[in-house]
């Protein structure tokens, strides 16, 4: 198998509702879309979501990129399973470019870009061999110790930064949903957390899972005054409280905070990974498939995590289309041990669906296996391109 053409699309990815957190008010999304198709007519699409704030990407940085990278090592390569394309991926470099102005460098800089190729490919792959992308998972030795078939998964729930009656009105949505775990964006301008948890706990029954995410809103200086008066609450973890470039500081104040810590904007990468185990500044690593570069730079991640007494959760960003809603399906059903799942919003949160499938969450934050080749599911080549403002091919043999 060769690839005979790579084409990559923006579109524009409208929100049922603003979303809003202590980092940023979301209505909409500037989403990567690549479609790989192979010399044998396989079609496999992938996705990516670039956000300056997290992984310091811009579609502006995407495209340039796309437009910079020299895509034909990567397309000359022969590969007969989906582990050869894995070591055909591993082998591949995207460009050195620019950032923005005014953007730090991090190395995570073109994971959207890496996930949305990866993505494709990989569908692309699985569709011709007829493997499901899930089932990758055990054809990796390096993974193996985190390798474990489920037939189903069960999503968390999300309370984001909203005034104290759709609070209300969200722990009741909660409650009637049948959620076993809610996360609650905490450290909003405006926003009184202690209050907003007291209406939440409530309401909701008494052995929901309750954890919070700061999106970098505290300091250190004051992170401890933030965060006691949020422990009668019976917290289960505190998601990225500090700023990127005060995380070191974390392992000066993990025992003092009394709840586990997790990383979200500063475990993008493997060097994130690496830093975090020598340093300890966390307990467990939020790992989102855009955002740490695909899935399986995920799936080595979540085995780093294994190896070294670090929880994982799966999360997702806002506004992911069911693209990656399946690949964090197939994630989800062949990984163990993830903490806590995010993901599979679609009818909840996206206006515009670009799979035919529907693959949100059931009662519960209910999730089946996904069956059928590659994503599992068949995505609106119509729809895209219709939706698409830009779109380019970046290869074609």
């Amino acid at each position: 198998m060769q690839i005979r053409s790579l084409t990559a699309f923006e579109v524009p990815i409208r929100l049922k509702k603003p979303v809003r957190h202590a980092s940023h008010v979301r209505i909409g999304n500037e989403t990567l879309i690549v479609r790989c198709e192979l010399a044998d007519g396989s079609v496999g699409w992938g996705e990516g979501l670039p956000r300056t704030y997290v992984t310091g990407e811009s579609m502006s940085s995407v495209w340039r990129h796309l437009t910079a990278t020299d895509f034909t090592p990567l397309a000359d390569a022969v590969m007969a399973d989906v582990p050869a394309a894995v070591r055909v991926l591993d082998g591949f470099r995207l460009a050195e470019v620019p950032a923005d102005q005014g953007v730090p460098p991090r190395e995570c800089f073109g994971n959207s870009v890496r996930c949305a190729l990866e993505l494709s490919l990989l569908d692309a792959v699985c569709c011709g061999v007829g493997q499901a992308l899930g089932d990758l998972v055990f054809q990796l030795p390096e993974v193996a110790a985190v390798a474990e078939r489920l037939d189903h998964v069960h999503y968390s729930g999300v309370v984001t930064s909203v005034s104290p009656a759709k609070q209300w009105l969200s722990a009741f949505r909660m409650k009637i949903f049948g959620f076993r775990q809610v996360k609650v964006k905490v450290g909003t301008d405006g926003i009184d957390d202690a209050a907003c948890l007291s209406r939440l706990r409530a309401r909701l029954a008494p052995d929901v899972d309750l954890r919070l995410d700061a999106n970098e809103a505290w300091h250190l200086d004051s992170l401890v005054d933030h965060v006691r008066p949020l422990l009668p609450f019976g917290l289960s973890s505190l998601e990225q409280p500090v700023p990127h470039a005060e995380v070191s500081g974390l392992a000066d104040v993990r025992k003092e905070l009394g709840v586990p810590l997790m990383l979200d904007e500063s475990l993008c990468c493997l060097e994130d990974a690496q830093r975090a185990i020598e340093q300890q500044t966390c307990d467990l690593f939020n790992l989102r498939l855009s955002k740490c570069g695909g899935f399986v730079s995920c799936l080595r991640l979540a085995a780093m995590a294994e190896q070294h007494g670090i929880g994982c959760q799966l999360g997702c960003q806002v506004g992911e289309t069911g693209i990656l809603s399946a690949a964090g399906r197939h994630f989800a059903c062949n990984v163990g041990g993830i903490r806590y799942l995010e993901g599979s919003y679609d009818r909840f949160l996206v206006r515009d669906r670009l799979t035919k499938q529907d693959l949100t969450i059931r009662y519960g934050g209910f999730g089946p296996r996904l069956s059928g080749p590659g994503l599992g599911v068949t995505v609106d080549e119509g729809r895209v391109r219709a939706m698409a403002v830009r779109n380019e091919t970046i290869f074609c043999r």
